[in-house]
């Protein structure tokens, strides 16, 4: 196993243990918030509950994948399994859009009808401000597994978490209102996190439809190929270097110029050197590599 598939591999274990820990977590708040909800009458409250219901299904889904996406290349995919990663966000980027649409329809049905709307119980701002601060200790725990195992995955993981703590805000507001005499307050706060369930969707299927497309890597990490490839003993320049993501790596191709004076074996060495460079310091599952002499 490669250097960079072997980091690869022992980050997305520690990705795995951090994961589960926020799909027990959160699959706790659903139950609790959508019951509460219920009985509070808490419009607001259950939007949230199904907005947490949608970050543990993508969580869930991700741990799923993520086994099959190790899987190394077979036959019927010489390039690995890593884009069932990409597949699945799109299907789910997919359904929470639809789920965000129907929540906000939903919601704005019941704010035409403003004079009956009801007052909701005490019982929901209490349940909000629990999940509110269950929700900003998960954050605190995945950032500082983030920081420790020097992730930007995770850390992107754990920022996902800070934004379920900001909706969890968004209700507690909606509801005080709402106890205030404000009742429609509560409807608006279900709407607000209907389009954050509907911007969640729409962010997932973009970046998977792109990934499914041979997007580019970002300028930043091709950039950082670059400057290894280029570092590396031997090589005179680079040109025509290509980049691919394929789930959360990427794999690339590029010509390396070396002095035409050497030996077929000396290029050769060369560009093994520069793959294995590239491959130990970045997210690279494989650098293919042609020779031009100059």
């Amino acid at each position: 196993m490669s250097d960079s598939l072997s980091n690869y591999v022992r980050k997305r274990k520690i990705a795995n243990k951090s994961t589960w820990t926020s799909v027990v977590v959160n699959f706790f708040l659903v139950i609790f918030q959508i019951v509460v909800g219920f009985f509070s009458k808490s419009s607001g409250l259950i939007a949230d509950g199904f907005h947490t219901l949608a970050d543990m299904l993508s969580d869930l889904i991700v741990l799923i994948t993520s086994k099959k996406s190790l899987n190394p290349p077979d036959d019927d995919h010489n390039y690995g399994h890593h884009r069932y990663e990409n597949a699945v966000g799109l299907f789910l980027g997919v359904l929470l859009f639809f789920v965000g649409c129907a929540m906000i329809w939903s919601a704005g049905k019941k704010l035409e009808n403003s004079d009956q709307i009801a007052a909701v119980h005490v019982t929901a701002l209490y349940a909000s401000i629990i999940c509110l601060v269950v929700k900003e200790l998960l954050f605190r725990y995945l950032l500082n597994i983030a920081k420790r195992a020097k992730s930007s995955l995770l850390m992107a993981n754990a920022w996902h978490a800070r934004s379920d703590a900001a909706s969890s805000l968004i209700v507690a507001i909606g509801i005080i209102f709402n106890l205030l005499g404000y009742h429609s307050f509560d409807l608006i706060a279900a709407i607000i996190v209907g389009v954050m369930i509907l911007k969640m969707g729409w962010t997932f299927s973009h970046e998977a439809i792109h990934a499914l497309t041979d997007k580019a890597a970002d300028i930043d990490e091709v950039e950082k190929i670059k400057k290894i490839i280029l570092e590396t003993p031997g090589v005179v320049n680079i040109h025509d270097l290509r980049t691919r993501k394929v789930g959360d790596s990427i794999i690339a191709d590029v010509h390396i110029e070396v002095k035409g004076t050497l030996t077929v074996a000396e290029g050769h060495d060369i560009a093994v050197e520069a793959r294995n460079r590239v491959m130990r310091s970045s997210r690279v599952l494989n650098l293919m590599t042609h020779i031009d002499p100059v």
